[in-house]
C-alpha cells in the first residue's frame, strides 16, 4: 500500500502526521509512505529526522489585512497556490497513493484538494477543539473527517463523516513513567515544574516564569525544568537580574530545547505551557495537572478553546494572556503544589479525557475508507 501523508508549518500539525506514519509502518512494514510539505518549514527536518521521505511544494496563506503591502502580497500567494495546486497533482501522480492524509497546515490544502479532484480517497485529521481553515475547506470532500475532540463538529459542515479518534502520540508519551523519569534526570522527590513556550519560545511566559525560577534558585523549594525557546536566549540573563544564576543551582534545568520531552513531562508534577492540541493531548495521556497560556496569535483563537476543554473537566488553570502577571503566574503555580487533593483531582480529571488509543483508531479509520474504495 502506498501513503501520501501532507501537513505542515508548525509542528502541531506534523508531529501528528509523523505519529500516523509511525503507527502505519508498525502494522505494515513494508508500507511506502510519502509526506508532502512546504519549502523551508519545520517538517523539511522533522520528516526526513523520522526515517520517512518527504517532497516540497511552495505554498503560504493570505493576509487578512487590506493594508497596501498585504494587498500586494496576497497577489503573490495567489499565483503560488496556483503552482502548489500544480505541484501537488504532479507528485500524487507520480507517486500514485492509494489514500491520502492531511493533517492541517497550508499545504494540506493544495495536496488534499488535488487528491480529491484525481479521486484519491483522502481522510484529514483535525487536532484542535476549533477547526482550522483547510479543515473547513477541505472536509466535504474527505471520506472521513477525524476529530481530537468532540466539541470541533459543532463547527463543520453536519453532512461530512466524523470519527472520534484523539490525537495521535508518540509511543514514548504512552511508555512513560514518573519514578523512571525523575531518576534519568537525577531528579529528587522536591516537586518539579516544566514550562516551555514552543521551539521558538513565547517571550510572554518567558518573562513571566524568569521570577519564580529566580526564586527556587534561592530557596531551592522547586525543581525546574524550562526551555525559553529559539527567540529566548536572553532569557539565562534576566533570571540574573534577579539575583539567580542559572549555572549555579542544580535543582534548575534551564535550556533552548527539550528534546527529550517525554521524561520532563513524566517527570513533572506540574506543567506551563501554551495549548497547542497535540501538548494538551500529551498532558492529558500523561495525566498531569497544568497551567495553561493560550497563545493569542493563532487563526480563530483555537488555543483557548483547546485550553477551556480542559477547565471544564477541572482538569487545568488556564491564564490568558492579557491576564498574565509574574504574581499571578507564580500564585497559581504555588496554590496547585499546595494542595495535594487538588493537584491529584487535577491529574486524575485529565487523565480521563485522554483517548489513549487513538492511532489505533486513525489506523483503523485509514484502512476502512481504503476497504471501501477497492
Amino acid at each position: 500500500m502506498k501513503y501520501l501523508l501532507a501537513g505542515g508549518g508548525t509542528a502541531g500539525h506534523i508531529n501528528p502526521a509523523i505519529a500516523i506514519a509511525q503507527s502505519i509502518k508498525a502494522h505494515e512494514p513494508d508500507a511506502q509512505i510519502l509526506f508532502v510539505g512546504n519549502e523551508g518549514g519545520m517538517e523539511q527536518r522533522l520528516v526526513p529526522s523520522s526515517g520517512f521521505e518527504i517532497r516540497s511544494i511552495s505554498i503560504r496563506g493570505f493576509k487578512r489585512s487590506l493594508s497596501p503591502k498585504a494587498v500586494i502580497e496576497n497577489i503573490g500567494t495567489a499565483f503560488k497556490a496556483v503552482s502548489a495546486s500544480s505541484a501537488s497533482k504532479k507528485i500524487i501522480k507520480d507517486f500514485a497513493p492509494d489514500i491520502c492524509i492531511g493533517t492541517g497546515g497550508y499545504v494540506s490544502g493544495p495536496v488534499i484538494r488535488a487528491a480529491q479532484k484525481l479521486r484519491v480517497p483522502t481522510v484529514i485529521h483535525e487536532q484542535n477543539a476549533f477547526p482550522g481553515v483547510t479543515t473547513k475547506m477541505l472536509s466535504k470532500g474527505a471520506k472521513r473527517v477525524m476529530l481530537a475532540l468532540d466539541a470541533a463538529r459543532e463547527h463543520l459542515d453536519s453532512s461530512c463523516s466524523f470519527v472520534l479518534t484523539g490525537n495521535p502520540v508518540r509511543p514514548v508519551i504512552l511508555t512513560a513513567d514518573k519514578e523512571s523519569a525523575r531518576k534519568a534526570l537525577s531528579l529528587d522527590q522536591r516537586p518539579v515544574v516544566l514550562s516551555f513556550g514552543g521551539s521558538l519560545g513565547a517571550r510572554k511566559i518567558n518573562e513571566n516564569i524568569a521570577s519564580l525560577i529566580a526564586r527556587s534558585g534561592k530557596d531551592k523549594r522547586y525543581q525546574h525544568i524550562h526551555a525559553f525557546g529559539q527567540y529566548g536566549k536572553w532569557f539565562p540573563d534576566l533570571v540574573k537580574e534577579k539575583g539567580t544564576d542559572i549555572e549555579n543551582c542544580s535543582n534548575l534545568d534551564v535550556r533552548e530545547y527539550i528534546n527529550n520531552m517525554d521524561l520532563c513531562m513524566a517527570a513533572a508534577d506540574v506543567v506551563v505551557c501554551r495549548c497547542g492540541a497535540i501538548t494538551l493531548s500529551e498532558i492529558q495521556i500523561m495525566g498531569k495537572p497544568s497551567v495553561l497560556i493560550p497563545s493569542p496569535n493563532v487563526a480563530e483563537n483555537h488555543q483557548y478553546h483547546n485550553a477551556m476543554a480542559l477547565v471544564r473537566e477541572h482538569a487545568a488553570v488556564v491564564i490568558e494572556e492579557k491576564d498574565l502577571t509574574s504574581e499571578r503566574l507564580t500564585e497559581e503555580i504555588d496554590k496547585l503544589l499546595g494542595d495535594k487533593e487538588k493537584l491529584s483531582a487535577f491529574g486524575e480529571n485529565a487523565k480521563k479525557m485522554a483517548i489513549s488509543d487513538a492511532n489505533e483508531r486513525i489506523y483503523k479509520v485509514i484502512k476502512e475508507v481504503l476497504a471501501e474504495h477497492k
